[in-house]
């Protein structure tokens, strides 16, 4: 989407119009809204637990067939050696034979202690993971109960001017085709355009990878980069 970067606020205006809009949301910072901040933070930060925990499980499992590879290897050649050596006559190959049967035995007896220990660690990973998994599931759930509460607090307060004439006025000063371009974003994720923080989506609060935080950056600044996750448009600097 191409927009000039002095409307490009706007659109982010627009965006947050229609949430209020939707769910009837405070504008101003009320104690609902700063618990609902503090669990979408803690939220991100489950999430990131979370995706460290799933990447030392898939590296340990890795590891395992690793180890599994090593050790069919190993006595695949403790066989062969045992069978040259039933059938060796020469004295010297023979004890060149019987060493590196030996060799092999022990090296996979070693690989069998690393192994279990493998074993062990990620039995303990994958408890680690479903834990945090487990977390991220309770902190969704706290942030839909903090957005809930918000929402009951404007209502109760009764002070939120009616967005429906700040949409009005903002859809009047944006062009009809990024209006267009933004609402079939809305249709697609409910969001349509949301705040980049330098590292967050301020739609789905998801920590982007750092090839996408590149992008967004490297974006030319008459242009409205989407979330790489969500897909919403990201305005970038609303100074």
């Amino acid at each position: 989407m191409k927009l000039e970067q002095s409307k490009q606020k706007l659109l982010l205006d627009l965006a947050t119009a229609l949430r209020l809009k939707d769910a009837k949301l405070a504008t101003k910072e009320s104690p609902e809204q700063v618990a609902l901040d503090k669990a979408i933070a803690e939220q991100t930060r489950l999430r990131d637990a979370a995706a460290a925990a799933q990447m030392a499980v898939d590296d340990m499992e890795s590891e395992i067939l690793r180890i599994q590879a090593d050790e069919r290897k190993l006595r695949l050649r403790k066989k062969d050696g045992q069978d040259a050596l039933g059938a060796e006559t020469d004295e010297d190959r023979r004890r060149d034979l019987t060493h590196d049967i030996y060799t092999s035995k022990s090296r996979i007896a070693d690989l069998m202690s690393e192994l279990q220990e493998a074993h062990n660690e990620v039995h303990a990973l994958r408890n680690n993971r479903d834990l945090s998994q487990s977390r991220v599931k309770d902190a969704e759930r706290k942030v839909t109960e903090a957005r809930d509460a918000v929402a009951a607090a404007t209502v109760r307060a009764g002070e939120v001017e009616d967005p429906s004439v700040l949409i009005a006025r903002l859809e009047e000063e944006l062009p009809a085709d990024v209006i267009a371009e933004f609402r079939e974003q809305r249709i697609e994720n409910g969001i349509g355009a949301a705040l980049f923080n330098g590292r967050s989506c301020g739609g789905c609060a998801m920590v982007l990878p750092a090839n996408g935080i590149a992008e967004i950056r490297n974006t030319p600044a008459n242009e409205v980069p989407h979330c790489p996750e969500c897909g919403s448009y990201l305005i970038r600097d609303i100074s």
